[in-house]
């Protein structure tokens, strides 16, 4: 199995419930995909930025447990970022930052079959223009997936951000939105529309979540286009349900033969509807089980199991 690398932040999310009560937990949307991948039993290696302080330690005591290592230059930040997460009484999740990002030279990428990234370490510099730089080398003998997990507080103008994430879309192969994200950075834009001009600058997968409303995939070299419907579940809280998506659709894309090196860029380059569809299963499944606990919950594969969500969990399984 093609071992991965996910480059990108890793914090301390700081939660407010609507009642007022806090908590702490480890987040950061890339290393909430990379404890995702884990827990479905990949190996995974983590890029990221964090300090020589108590959020750093807890960070790192987390990903050990997980099996996660941090790469050299992982540790070189002078404080560890802190996401502050205000939940309203429908559980969904606005967000504040106090935010470091860089990120120190990675060695040894071809020990990696796939790398991904997202979130705010594709865009906010100085980290950002390392990451691209870091895809850049890594496609020569990796897949790329990307997720651009729009932040508006931090991220600056729309027109602005646009520009570097329509970069790291060119350096992928696989790429994950939310149709929230669309809606502010593509303001006006149909989904559909988008999703053709993202899958023309290079995936060969574009996938759209709408919440409730589940997935739209679209497969770029024959234009074939898809809605997979959400699962039904009682909401807790959208903390992570994003990243669990992705980790879920990664997880079965890997599992399937379609990341994992340069060979399985050409099987994913030439795959049909039908053979990614029980990747966007497993990714609803995961994030349908995401959701229904509180916190960025990272299932397993037993999890999907016991809840009936699988499609051949070994091979290629369901969110």
């Amino acid at each position: 199995m093609a071992r991965t690398l996910v480059v990108g932040e890793s914090l301390i999310d700081a939660v407010t419930r609507a009642n007022g009560t806090r908590s702490e937990h480890v987040g950061g949307s890339p290393a909430n995909v990379a404890f995702g991948l884990a827990a479905l039993d990949h190996e995974v290696d983590l890029a990221t930025w964090i300090g020589a302080d108590e959020h750093g330690e807890r960070i790192e005591a987390v990903c050990r447990s997980r099996g996660i290592a941090l790469t050299a230059g992982s540790r070189g930040a002078t404080r560890t970022s802190v996401a502050h997460a205000r939940l309203d009484p429908s559980g969904t999740a606005t967000y504040g930052f106090d935010l470091d990002w860089r990120i120190g030279p990675v060695t040894g990428l071809e020990d990696y079959g796939h790398v991904h990234t997202g979130s705010i370490a594709s865009v906010l510099l100085p980290g950002a223009d390392m990451v691209r730089e870091t895809l850049r080398q890594a496609r020569e003998r990796a897949t790329v997936s990307y997720d651009p997990n729009a932040r508006p507080t931090l991220m600056g103008s729309a027109s602005a951000t646009r520009a570097a994430i329509e970069e790291s879309i060119a350096l992928s192969d696989v790429v994950k939105a939310s149709d929230e994200d669309i809606a502010w950075l593509c303001p006006g834009e149909p989904l559909d529309q988008v999703m053709r001009t993202w899958a023309a600058r290079g995936p060969a997968l574009v996938v759209v979540t709408r919440g409730g409303d589940g997935a739209l995939v679209h497969m770029s070299r024959s234009g074939d286009e898809a809605t997979l419907p959400a699962r039904s579940v009682t909401v807790i809280d959208t903390v992570g349900a994003g990243d669990s998506f992705m980790a879920g659709l990664l997880s079965g894309l890997l599992d399937a033969g379609l990341l994992g090196g340069a060979q399985a860029r050409h099987r994913l380059a030439a795959a049909s509807l039908d053979d990614v569809t029980p990747a966007v299963l497993r990714a609803l499944a995961t994030g349908a089980l995401t959701v229904a606990r509180p916190g960025a919950h990272a299932p397993h594969r037993v999890d999907l199991e016991a809840a009936h969500w699988h499609a051949n969990c070994g091979n290629s399984t369901p969110r």
